[in-house]
């Protein structure tokens, strides 16, 4: 911990999204690692898809890191219904946000990514080296391209202006403090809202359960953050994740357990499943700053129920 206060202590550090889910977790671990000034401006505040809120942001804040969460997300039916604005936003948060941080000398800028950059069909699991073999999921692609962009944006500022950018691909994040909106969840925390619902509805789940998913606990998922933040200053991206993956169905059957649901389960097939299959080789995070997912996937869902039987009741 000496070491982690030592890098962070002296450290000015804006954190887009940090009054979110992910941003939450790291603004409080950076003050546990020892930093002092910690920015966390919420939406409302600073809209960074308009340039203007960009330029005042770095202007009020004077940081000397940049650790980039803010973004559009949400599960497959979000994606279907905003392809343009899940592109264009995610786009232009990121493109100002890194032209800002350039021009303003930061000392590192730390792209958080996406593993809906990957491709659709890719060999098992996803290494780094194969990001640019095919084209995303359609379900997701124009939110996954955007934020690709980010690290072909990071890659070239560091070769023509000397910019520390690095880029990071977390596997899916779940746990305390996620969105529960069902309208755009992900599928853990819409799978433990719906067992939890009313004992009288069946749950309906998009899809034939079949594709697999890598899913990484939000705190595990910080560590790994703060990890590449303090030691790692390459331009190739690097995987965040646990390098095990579950099946929809599987994954269902586990919440089901935790949750002691009786509900009846209704398979919708209609419904896209998204990618086939998602796992990262997660070697590289290891060599590069030690990093080791410790949160197995049981501990983490039953630590994100037992949260959310105590914020809904």
């Amino acid at each position: 911990m000496i070491g982690f206060m030592g890098f962070w202590i002296e450290k000015r550090v804006l954190v887009t999204g940090g009054a979110g889910f992910l941003g939450s977790f790291l603004v409080e671990k950076l003050k546990k690692r020892g930093c002092k000034n910690v920015f966390a401006p919420r939406s409302k505040d600073f809209d960074l898809v308009n340039n203007n809120a960009c330029v005042k942001l770095y202007k009020e804040t004077r940081p000397d890191i940049v650790i980039h969460l803010a973004a559009q997300v949400g599960g497959i039916g979000a994606n279907l219904d905003n392809p343009g604005k899940f592109f264009y936003d995610n786009l232009m948060m990121g493109a100002q946000m890194i032209e800002q941080g350039r021009l303003h000398d930061i000392e590192k800028f730390v792209t958080i990514g996406t593993v809906c950059a990957y491709p659709k069909i890719v060999s098992i699991p996803f290494r780094e080296e194969d990001l640019w073999n095919g084209y995303p999921e359609e379900t997701n692609a124009p939110y996954g391209l955007a934020k690709k962009m980010l690290l072909v944006q990071g890659q070239a500022y560091r070769q023509q202006y000397g910019l520390n950018a690095i880029y990071i691909l977390p596997a899916n994040m779940y746990g305390p403090r996620d969105n529960f909106d069902l309208r755009n969840s992900h599928v853990i925390p819409a799978l433990i809202r719906k067992c939890m619902s009313s004992p009288d509805e069946d749950i309906t789940v998009w899809g034939s359960g079949n594709p697999t998913r890598e899913f990484l606990y939000v705190d595990d998922a910080v560590e790994g953050i703060l990890l590449a933040s303090e030691k790692y200053n390459k331009p190739a991206p690097i995987n965040l994740g646990t390098g095990a993956e579950i099946s929809i169905r599987e994954l269902l059957d586990l919440i089901i357990e935790i949750t002691d649901s009786r509900r009846k389960i209704v398979w919708d097939k209609s419904k896209p499943d998204g990618q086939p299959r998602r796992s990262l080789d997660t070697s590289r995070a290891q060599k590069e700053f030690g990093f080791q997912a410790r949160v197995p996937l049981r501990e983490g869902l039953l630590k994100t129920v037992e949260w959310y039987k105590s914020f809904y009741k």
